[in-house]
């Protein structure tokens, strides 16, 4: 087997591997469906499925006859934004609201966010991951951090960091007679 054909082989057993792991922990019931998508290099397709009864709910792509005039390049992010809102407004004339979002092996930007964006914004409510913690807000950008000492500029000295102390510290520390040092 030459090597690009094991690369390949690698890459499918890659994203099946991923879309299990995702697969595990997203089911679509009646009340809740599982909105999953599919993306090539030409296209972008999403279903609203409810798992129980194996039966598709609503379903949008770029080869809808809708769709095709107002779409010039089918992969493109703009594509995959009209997709999610005429997915959102299909869903909510058939009463659909609230999905779980199967984002399959597909990494969650790109296309993939900018239809999720869309369908968000169409009305759509996507379950939120219980497992992950509250964060607080993250600064803006453009706002900066007061300094705490050390040379570099970064924030924290290293030794908060657990490298190695600077100067003013290194001076504070006294060595024992087994030159280990101790504070």
């Amino acid at each position: 087997m030459n090597y690009l054909r094991v690369r390949e082989v690698r890459k499918w057993w890659r994203r099946r591997r991923c879309a299990f792991h995702v697969g595990n922990r997203v089911f679509g019931t009646r009340e809740r469906p599982r909105l999953s998508v599919y993306r090539s290099h030409r296209h972008f397709h999403s279903q609203i499925i409810d798992d129980t009864e194996g039966r598709t709910l609503a379903a949008a792509s770029t080869l809808m006859k809708d769709l095709r005039p107002q779409i010039r390049n089918g992969g493109d992010k703009k594509a995959a934004a009209l997709v999610g809102q005429k997915l959102a407004e299909i869903a909510l004339a058939r009463g659909i609201t609230k999905v779980v979002f199967d984002r399959n092996f597909y990494r969650f930007h790109g296309r993939v966010r900018a239809f999720a964006e869309a369908a968000a914004r169409g009305g759509l409510q996507f379950l939120e991951n219980p497992r992950k913690k509250e964060r607080p807000p993250r600064a803006p950008s453009g706002a900066k951090t007061p300094k705490k000492g050390g040379k570099s500029g970064k924030g924290s000295p290293p030794a908060a960091k657990g490298g190695k102390p600077d100067a003013k510290t290194q001076s504070q520390v006294e060595v024992k007679d087994g030159g280990h040092p101790t504070a």
